[in-house]
């Protein structure tokens, strides 16, 4: 699911850890070739442009598919999503055979055992290899892929080229020029945040992490202890206040950037829409973030959505078909048109690229290699806990110094994974 909304986990899914079995019921014996083709999908804000190009998808494959049916059920994409999978896991009369789901559900749903693995499938399908090796282990839990990845959303700077121009800046090449770069700002125009960053903004934050070598799993070694620095010195009077942004969350950085409060903002590809309709249209330019060194970008959070199969899906062959057109080339095209989605296909979005120069920055993120969340239902338990989030806030709130609350956090982390 975007990232946009797509880290958030719900306690439901913890139920799911706990409650589920080891294996979710075996797959039928049967390969039905007709009948209905059962599919859920996320549903959007604004579902319209969505289900026009999958309506598409589903016109071509009926065409070519004599005696199908395909019924498409849009799902919300609350935390009551994953007891809608634990019941469809364990229930194969009430099981669509594709579902759409976030990445960062992968691990949980891995360990329940509710989705087949598609490594042969993919690897002797023609567009498999213009999947990168970065982008598949999103989909890979132990060796075997649970899915195809459909669409990705990379964060890249996004900033304000009047304020720029105005105040005679250029865009930082460096962590540190952008502190410097926000602080300045803030200083010669009080009514702007020199950047939108949040407390509760995971994913900005984890790049600064990442960038200074550290971890989540590693949260108070040196390393993490100076990118957690890094970031939550702009939550500060003289960059972001910290009575106003230590509970911001990612959205809400991005109104802020979008309503024109802020010269900087670590926003998705994603979120070009949400500018776009704000007071910033039209006055903003995109570069990646960079990294501590001149020359370098910092490491993005690769967040996004699967296509998966359902392992007791009664069509697993017509199942993996349509997986594949839908996830195939041409129609993530046409959902990066409708949606905005970035293909997670290389040929399809460097067509796009050649066409959209907007994509570049993002594209250069991708690559300059990408990260994710640890592939394990520990997990799911950090970001419940908000673990992240809360060692943050402490610091910017100074309820906490950086080495308290990173110790605090790395501990939190480690009772998730049950070490001792």
């Amino acid at each position: 699911m975007k990232i946009l909304n797509w880290a958030a986990a719900g306690v439901a899914l913890l139920a799911l850890a706990a409650c589920a079995p080891s294996t979710a019921p075996a797959a039928s014996d049967g390969d039905e070739k007709a009948g209905t083709l059962r599919v859920w999908l996320f549903d959007e804000p604004n579902r319209a442009p969505k289900e026009k190009v999958v309506g598409e998808a589903i016109k071509e494959f009926t065409a070519a598919n004599a005696g199908v049916k395909v019924e498409v059920a849009y799902i919300p994409t609350t935390p009551a999503r994953h007891e809608k999978f634990k019941g469809a896991f364990n229930d194969p009369a009430s099981a669509p055979d594709v579902a759409e789901y976030g990445n960062t559900d992968l691990a949980e749903y891995a360990a329940a055992g509710g989705f087949a693995d598609l490594g042969p499938d993919l690897s002797a399908w023609s567009e498999g290899k213009d999947v990168g090796a970065d982008l598949l282990k999103s989909a890979t839990v132990d060796g075997k892929v649970y899915g195809l990845p459909w669409y990705i959303g990379i964060r890249a700077l996004y900033y304000r080229t009047d304020v720029f121009e105005e105040l005679g800046l250029k865009p930082p090449a460096t962590l540190g020029e952008l502190t410097e770069t926000a602080r300045e700002i803030r200083k010669k125009k009080p009514d702007l945040y020199g950047i939108a960053v949040g407390g509760e903004y995971t994913f900005g934050a984890m790049p600064f992490v990442w960038d200074a070598g550290g971890d989540i799993e590693n949260l108070a070694s040196p390393e993490s202890r100076a990118g957690v620095k890094a970031y939550t010195d702009l939550l500060s009077d003289d960059v972001c206040p910290p009575q106003a942004c230590a509970s911001l969350t990612g959205g809400k950085t991005v109104e802020l950037f979008a309503s024109g409060k802020a010269a900087m903002g670590i926003l998705g590809n994603f979120n070009r829409a949400a500018v776009d309709a704000g007071a910033a249209a039209g006055k903003y330019a995109v570069i990646p973030l960079p990294g501590s060194k001149a020359g370098t970008v910092a490491p993005a959070f690769s967040g996004g959505n699967n296509l998966g199969v359902m392992k007791n899906s009664k069509h697993r062959t017509l199942a993996v078909k349509f997986l594949q057109l839908l996830g195939g080339k041409t129609y993530q095209t046409k959902m990066y048109e409708a949606m905005g989605n970035l293909p997670t296909l290389t040929s399809a979005r460097d067509e796009l690229a050649a066409k959209d120069s907007f994509l570049k920055p993002f594209l250069d993120t991708v690559a300059a290699g990408t990260r994710f969340v640890p592939i394990d239902p520990a997990w799911v338990k950090i970001d419940n806990q908000k673990v992240i989030p809360t060692m943050l806030q402490k610091i910017a709130t100074k309820q906490a110094t950086v080495d308290q609350a990173t110790d605090e956090a790395a501990a939190a982390v480690k009772t998730a994974f049950g070490r001792s």
